[in-house]
């Protein structure tokens, strides 16, 4: 009974066989899907598969990457969205200093304008963060007091790891921690608490071995959630329930 904590089932990579994705992680066990925007249109996207699919729940918000097309009526309508009951977080939002596909100072101004509405709303945060990491923190220390999230697809280290849990924010295993050679991130897996710990698949992104090289899909979550279990000498209806119960809570759906 799995939960993915981080989708994007409304890419063009799923337009010819959408609904076949979505029945096929329900059979594999699935109770829910985030779905998250990217941008204003991928995000009214989301909000639309929220409301045609029960398994789906979506997250709005502005990618670091579409940071630099952001304008001000656009923070009113994510905050707008969140009265729709599916609607259950803002994200994802961040800092992506890898591309750099907008000005990083324009990043940080998006990101802190996003951290705001969430405050405002009193919704959790879904963090992107790629070689940013002593920036995003600064921000999050210094913007998101009183906010809770999750840093989606971690790719930090241990010690930074520490510092997001004691900030209250939880953190999210991804595909990468199957590579074989990602030992970092296995070590972030098998130390972090139980209960700051969510899986994800990052979907059309970031495929799990064995299946890496090919589009990824929630189905999937399943081989990360097994590759955590294994690395925290768990087994993985343990872990799965877990990460399942984490996810509910963070996202204010029930336990």
């Amino acid at each position: 009974m799995l939960f993915d904590s981080h989708a994007h089932l409304d890419d063009k990579r799923f337009a010819d066989d959408r609904r076949a994705v979505i029945d096929r992680a329900a059979e594999a066990g699935l109770v829910g899907i985030i779905n998250a925007g990217a941008c204003m249109e991928s995000s009214a996207r989301s909000v639309a598969l929220a409301a045609e699919h029960d398994i789906i729940f979506a997250a709005v918000g502005i990618h670091p990457h579409d940071a630099r097309d952001a304008k001000d009526e656009d923070y009113e309508q994510l905050a707008a969205w969140h009265s729709l009951p599916k609607v259950v977080a803002v994200g994802e939002i961040g800092l992506d200093y890898y591309y750099d596909l907008s000005p990083r100072a324009v990043q940080q101004q998006v990101f802190i304008r996003q951290l705001d509405v969430a405050r405002q709303l009193n919704k959790p945060v879904i963090i992107h963060d790629r070689d940013a990491h002593g920036d995003i923190l600064a921000i999050v220390k210094k913007e998101a007091k009183g906010l809770t999230g999750v840093f989606h697809c971690f790719s930090g280290s241990w010690e930074m790891a520490k510092e997001v849990i004691k900030l209250g924010f939880y953190v999210s295993f991804a595909g990468p921690v199957t590579f074989a050679k990602d030992g970092k991130l296995k070590e972030v897996a098998a130390n972090i608490p139980l209960e700051r710990l969510l899986v994800e698949t990052d979907c059309p992104y970031l495929t799990p071995q064995p299946f890496r090289g090919r589009r990824n899909e929630p189905a999937y979550v399943t081989f990360t959630a097994a590759e955590v279990a294994r690395v925290r000498g768990l087994e993985p209806a343990a872990l799965a329930e877990a990460a399942t119960a984490n996810t509910k809570r963070l996202f204010g759906l029930g336990c």
